[in-house]
This record gives C-alpha cells, sequence and structure tokens, in this order.
C-alpha cells in the first residue's frame, strides 16, 4: 500500500498594491493548491480573476475566526491535502491573520512551507532614507491599553523604528510621537505603497504632522518609520 500523502501549507503573500508584484511561484501555487484559505474569500475572489486563475476552493480564515477553523484545517492537511494561506495583501501572520494557525500546523508536524513576497515593511524601511541596521518593526499599536507604554518604549530606542497606521488614525499617531519623541525627532510616512499615487514624505515629526493635518482627507495605509533616540 503507498504511503499516505503528508498535508502541506503554504504561506503565500499577495500584492500589498501593485498586482505585478506577485511570484510566479505564488501564482502556480494558488493555481495547485487543494484549498485557499483566505482573510476574505470575496478580495482572493477578485486577486484570482485578476491574474486570470481558474476558480479555487475557497474557505475564509481571518482575525474572528482562526482559532476555530484550525481543528478543520489541520484534518484537512491530516488527509494529505495542500493548502494555501493568504492574506488580503502582504504576508499572512504579519500584522495578519495566520500566525495562530502557522504555529499549529508546525507543533502537529506538517510541512510547512513560507514563500517570499510582497510586504510594506522592508521598501518603507528604505524609502525612508533612515538606517536600516539594526531596526524594530513594531507594526500596529494598541488602540488603547497598552498603547502610551508602547509608545514610551519606542521613544528610547536606539534603533530605526517602524510601524503601521490606519490613514484615519495618522495625526492620533504623529501627535503621540511628537509628545513622546519631541518634535525634532526624524521620520518618515510612506503612503500608499506600490500604487500609482504612492508617496513617501520625509521631515522631522512635527513637519510630517503639520503636512497630513493640512489635507482634507488622508488616504491609503500608512508606514511610519522613525529615527532612534
Amino acid at each position: 500500500m503507498d504511503e499516505q500523502k503528508k498535508g502541506r501549507l503554504s504561506v503565500i503573500p499577495t500584492p500589498i498594491g501593485n498586482l505585478e508584484d506577485i511570484t510566479l511561484r505564488g501564482v502556480r501555487l494558488m493555481r495547485e493548491c487543494d484549498l485557499l484559505l483566505c482573510e476574505d474569500t470575496r478580495t482572493t475572489g477578485k486577486l484570482l480573476k485578476l491574474l486570470e486563475l481558474p476558480k479555487r476552493p475557497l474557505l475564509s480564515l481571518n482575525a474572528r475566526n482562526e482559532r476555530g477553523r484550525t481543528a478543520e484545517v489541520l484534518d484537512r492537511l491530516g488527509s494529505g491535502e495542500h493548502l494555501g494561506l493568504l492574506s488580503d495583501a502582504g504576508t499572512p501572520g504579519v500584522s495578519d491573520p495566520g500566525r495562530w494557525l502557522v504555529s499549529k500546523v508546525i507543533d502537529a508536524g506538517f510541512d510547512l512551507d513560507v514563500l517570499p513576497g510582497a510586504t510594506a515593511l522592508i521598501p518603507a524601511l528604505l524609502l525612508s532614507g533612515l538606517p536600516t541596521q539594526p531596526f524594530h518593526f513594531e507594526g500596529f499599536l494598541p488602540h488603547k491599553k497598552g498603547r502610551r507604554t508602547r509608545l514610551g518604549l519606542l521613544a528610547e530606542m536606539e534603533q530605526t523604528v517602524v510601524l503601521y497606521e490606519s490613514p484615519h488614525r495618522l495625526l492620533k499617531l504623529l501627535g503621540e510621537l511628537i509628545d513622546t519623541c519631541g518634535a525634532d525627532r526624524t521620520g518618515a510616512v510612506i503612503r500608499e505603497l506600490t500604487k500609482l499615487h504612492q508617496e513617501c514624505c520625509r521631515g522631522s515629526v512635527s513637519h510630517l504632522f503639520d503636512e497630513f493635518s493640512g489635507r482634507p482627507s488622508i488616504k491609503g495605509e500608512c508606514v511610519v518609520v522613525l529615527a532612534g533616540k
């Protein structure tokens, strides 16, 4: 009797804006996987269509249901299926759902494959013009509990700090950085990465606050890069 096929999970980064940033390997795996686990099945469905790929079986796996769906995913892997894990944009498990599932797949002994690919972190760090080694990746700050404490710790770090922020919270974050780091601390805001209207603003934190507070609206996910102390 043939040995049972071992299940495998492939983590497949997706473009954060520019569709051309998808890798050839990522396209191949999206075509080959038995099932694609998606942060939002509608978003992944649109991506498949834009890439002119055939429709694939999709299952939602997001921040709300990741832990509840993990047992089902492990059962599928146990039956020998090859599953793909995708977020709406970027790499799953880094500021997106997927970290919990990946840890359980490792614990269960299934094969895990993580593809390199699109991420906002590295392009923003280089665009900022600030030192790239060493740097600290913070991602999204907590909205309430622990936020002030984290900001205080970041203000004292000597390495470059990289934060993610939504456009409607950007001014709040820049104001907090002025309070904790001082108005003259150097930084950069990178917006709409890889998209048609990509923008990188550099200067003191107070300059960045003035620049964006003077706009009627701020659009696009933002990366804030802060110089070390």
